[in-house]
Formats: C-alpha cells, structure tokens, sequence
C-alpha cells in the first residue's frame, strides 16, 4: 500500500433538496461501492433516506440540501445520509396499513442494514447505517434480515 492511502475511504455528496436529486444520489452511491457487494443495498437505502429527508424535513425546502456520505473499509460500509432539521418528527420505523402507500422506508433500511442509527436535532438529523460482509445475526436466503411482524389489524 502506498504511504499516503489508507483501507478506509470516505466519500461526501451534498444534494439540492429536489425529488430528481435522489436519482443522482443513487446513482452516485452506486458507482463509489461498484465492486462492493453493497453497491445495490446502498443505493436502495440512500434512495429511501434521502426522499425522507426532502420529503419530511426542510431539505425538501427551496435552497434546502441533503448529504450523503460513505465510509468504505475492507468489509464494511457505513452510510449516512443528513437533513437540515425542521421536520415534525424524529425518523422512526411505521407499521403501515397494507394499503398505505408510505411509512415503509425505514423498516426496509433496517432490514438491508446491520445496524442503524439515528442521531440529531431540530436543525438536522442524520441516519447512519452499517452494512458488513458478515450478519450479526442469521440472515434469510439471499442475505436479507427478517423485516418485523405486520401488526394486525383491529
């Protein structure tokens, strides 16, 4: 290895707060992890955190921003993706009806991910997410956690 690089890697990308940026986000998530095999679970968790960062906070304002960053070492990937606040709530996982047509982001971020952290305040929150090669716990075929149980319905 040469003297000035190290195994870890750190990424940064900083996005207007408009529905056609996720897009880009993803599409650059998956081009820095493109001979990881999290490239595609990244990508589909960026894409989730970031609509809920324009979608539920004042990143969706106008001059509002998301940023995503990646740290990349041998074996694991940490994420995150950052707000600038404002939101009415703190990013939390729903139990939505079988017709709802929102409320199952997170649910499906903790599912692709070994951990997943949320952290901040009214000015801005950041989910992080962890993903490594090797599960935590006993995955399902195809490498996925178990999401949680539907609630039934009253």
């Amino acid at each position: 290895m040469h003297e000035y690089m190290s195994d870890g890697r750190i990424w940064e990308l900083t996005c207007p707060g408009l529905p056609e940026e996720i897009g880009r986000a993803r599409r650059w998530t998956r081009d820095v992890l493109r001979d990881s095999p999290h490239a595609d679970d990244a990508a589909l968790i960026v894409s989730e955190l970031g609509t809920n960062a324009v979608c539920h906070s004042a990143s969706g304002s106008p001059n509002g921003s998301f940023r995503v960053s990646l740290h990349r070492s041998p074996g694991t990937v940490v994420l995150a993706v950052t707000d600038t606040g404002g939101g009415e709530t703190k990013p939390h996982i729903e139990t939505p009806d079988e017709d709802d047509t929102h409320g199952r982001g997170l649910s499906l971020v903790t599912a692709l991910a070994n951990r997943v952290r949320v952290s901040g305040d009214d000015c801005g929150r950041t989910v992080t997410v962890e993903m490594a090669d090797e599960p935590d716990e006993p995955a399902l075929p195809g490498g996925r956690m178990a999401l949680p149980a539907r609630r039934p319905t009253p």
